[in-house]
């Protein structure tokens, strides 16, 4: 085996233990949280480290001490959000399971803006969680951007689903992945499309701004 080889086969393992670690310490804080009140922080901190990946600083540095740290700081702000999400999402689910007991004569006519609705909002909590780690603005503006970003930009959505649907494909086909790779590895696929859209967004207004300069 050649010496760059071996340094492709270094560079892979190295990463794959990366995740198959930073997946191990989500599952392990979520469980502290007695999960319901640590998937949030737990969450939230795994995007954060996986930011810093994707820009491609820290990469060194201790995880476990990135991961205490920030845990620790956003476990109220998190929760808070994340009651945000599961009030919204009991919300949905009450108006499908009307829905389907009421079914017939003009109610279906509310069908699709519903249907609609449920798909914009899943988006934009899947955008929310990188807009919440990449830029410091108030949980009102967070939202309003990650609806904002998913909105003008179809292509990443796509490679986004596609990425996430493969991604589920695949741990379904072999389960044991997804306990050491199956947060980790979802959080990648879908920061790294948000942050080509976050890249867009700054280019264009850079652009815009030495315009009007």
């Amino acid at each position: 085996m050649t010496r760059t080889n071996m340094g492709y086969l270094y560079t892979i393992t190295e990463w794959v233990t990366r995740f198959a670690y930073l997946n191990l310490l989500w599952m392990f804080f979520t469980v502290t949280g007695l999960v319901i009140f640590g998937f949030f922080p737990a969450t939230v901190t795994m995007f954060t480290i996986v930011r810093k990946w994707i820009i491609g600083y820290e990469t060194d540095a201790s995880v476990f001490h990135t991961f205490w740290t920030t845990y620790k700081e956003e476990f109220r702000k998190s929760n808070l959000i994340g009651l945000v999400l599961i009030i919204t999402s009991g919300l949905i689910y009450l108006d499908l399971n009307y829905m389907r007991m009421n079914a017939g004569g003009m109610l279906w006519l509310t069908h699709i803006p519903l249907y609609l609705f449920i798909f914009g909002f899943l988006m934009t909590t899947l955008y929310f969680f990188p807009v919440y780690t990449h830029y410091n603005i108030n949980l009102f503006q967070q939202f309003k951007h990650a609806f904002l970003i998913m909105f003008i930009n179809p292509i990443n959505n796509v490679m986004m689903l596609i990425g996430v649907g493969i991604t589920i494909y695949i741990f379904t086909l072999i389960p044991g992945l997804a306990f050491f790779f199956g947060g980790s590895l979802m959080t990648y696929i879908i920061f790294w499309p948000c942050y080509r859209s976050f890249n867009k967004i700054e280019e264009r207004q850079r652009i815009l701004a030495e315009k009007v300069s």
